[in-house]
């Protein structure tokens, strides 16, 4: 018999948590849960003084306390990954630790990087402090004008990395206030409707603690971005990228 019967009919994928509109379960079980962050939706309370975070809202969905195991920028949506224990939490937090997860993020950015490369470029962790060694691989998966479609598979976990490394190789993204450039981000504001960070978390993959099956869930591109990527013609770009994840 279940000791916790509610967890599992909680965490079922498709689940729609009503605390913060718009978050959805991906994948959940008694171990773990995949939900699809919207922007502007902080992960932990403790990174912002903001009324609604996703791990409560998590937590309120499955009825049990969550620990988040690597963040994902307020701006940004897509796949976040929840531990539901603490000896979960740990494996988790070895497994980003050690580069066993595989993440594949979606940037919108202004110019064109090559087709494929490595950007290898150290970031301080905090401004005037050591460099450290932080590395992404990427490719182009289209381009409409100005702009292209970025498929950037971040190979260490600095903060804001694809945000830092596609601006350091001229391709800032577009919505990044931060590292982006203003005009046009006020271009997609008032063209597109985008009023967000053009950074999409599509696709996480890693063994899973429990079963040691490998584990990949894919969050699909929803609302302004979904919207701006098919006014530039980008969609199906992104579409046939993800169907490869399987």
């Amino acid at each position: 018999m279940n000791p916790r019967p509610h967890v599992a009919a909680a965490a079922r994928a498709g689940t729609i948590l009503r605390s913060v509109p718009d978050v959805r379960i991906l994948h959940g079980d008694d171990s773990l849960v995949v939900v699809d962050k919207p922007a502007g939706v902080i992960v932990h309370r403790g990174w912002a003084n903001d009324d609604d975070d996703l791990m409560r809202a998590v937590r309120d969905a499955v009825g049990r306390h969550v620990y988040p195991v690597h963040r994902l920028d307020r701006g940004a949506s897509g796949a976040v990954l929840m531990a539901l224990d603490s000896h979960t939490a740990g494996a988790l937090g070895a497994a980003f630790a050690e580069q066993r997860v595989e993440k594949r993020y979606w940037a919108l950015t202004r110019g064109h990087p090559p087709a494929e490369g490595i950007i290898e470029h150290a970031i301080e962790k905090v401004p005037g402090g050591p460099r450290l060694p932080a590395v992404t691989a990427f490719r182009t998966l289209g381009v409409s004008g100005r702009y292209a479609l970025v498929e950037a598979i971040p190979h260490t976990g600095r903060l804001h990395q694809i945000r830092r490394h596609l601006k350091h190789v001229a391709c800032p993204l577009i919505g990044d206030v931060r590292y982006g450039k203003g005009e046009h981000n006020r271009l997609f504001r008032e063209r597109h409707g985008l009023h967000r960070l053009a950074l999409h978390a599509a696709f996480l993959a890693f063994d899973h603690p429990a079963s040691g099956a490998r584990l990949g869930v894919s969050a699909p591109l929803t609302g302004a971005l979904r919207t701006c990527l098919e006014e530039l013609g980008l969609l199906g770009a992104a579409e046939r990228a993800g169907s490869e994840y399987g």
